[in-house]
């Protein structure tokens, strides 16, 4: 069961400047050339450019009840510390001048805002994960409510446990 699904997709606008770049990359390089040339450059383009945002496209971010899976990388619950939603100015702090080489990063260029994911323990592999996300604050409510969850049921021993409605230590409410 899924407790939080997002697809990072590339907005309608984007597709339109970015057609509207091929338009303009297409007529310089075919300038002076046969209509034939003119058609495969335009469809070319068109094609390679389409590839690029259907790939970006792809990026999902579910919050199950035992991990976080943001694109390729997973993280069970029980090693995330604490969510909290950014606002613009701390997303772009921690997308550029603050972020660390060793952080998971799945950030796209039109989603301003974002999630702090910190990992408990600190593996030298991951210190914490930054998550853009249309909706950070439900995204980061999802992994505190899933942590919460995935507290109780270790601690009591089985899934859908007594303790559900009692917060996991450390949980940021």
């Amino acid at each position: 069961m899924r407790v939080y699904h997002e697809r990072l997709g590339v907005p309608l606008h984007w597709w339109l400047v970015v057609t509207a770049c091929v338009v303009l990359l297409g007529s310089m390089l075919w300038a002076g050339f046969s209509l034939t040339i003119a058609a495969v450059t335009y469809a070319g383009l068109e094609a390679i450019a389409a590839a690029i945002l259907a790939a970006w496209s792809t990026a999902r971010i579910e919050v199950g009840p035992d991990a976080l899976a943001a694109g390729r990388h997973r993280l069970p619950l029980s090693q995330v510390a604490g969510a909290s939603p950014l606002d613009r100015a701390q997303t772009a702090a921690l997308r550029g001048p603050r972020a660390d080489p060793a952080a998971v990063l799945l950030v796209r260029p039109w989603l301003p805002r974002a999630v702090y994911v910190e990992v408990t323990g600190r593996p030298a592999s991951q210190p914490y994960w930054l998550l853009a996300t249309r909706r950070p604050d439900e995204l980061a409510a999802a992994i505190e409510q899933a942590r919460a969850g995935a507290g109780a049921d270790c601690r009591s021993g089985h899934a859908g446990g007594g303790d559900a409605a009692q917060p996991a230590p450390g949980a940021v409410g």
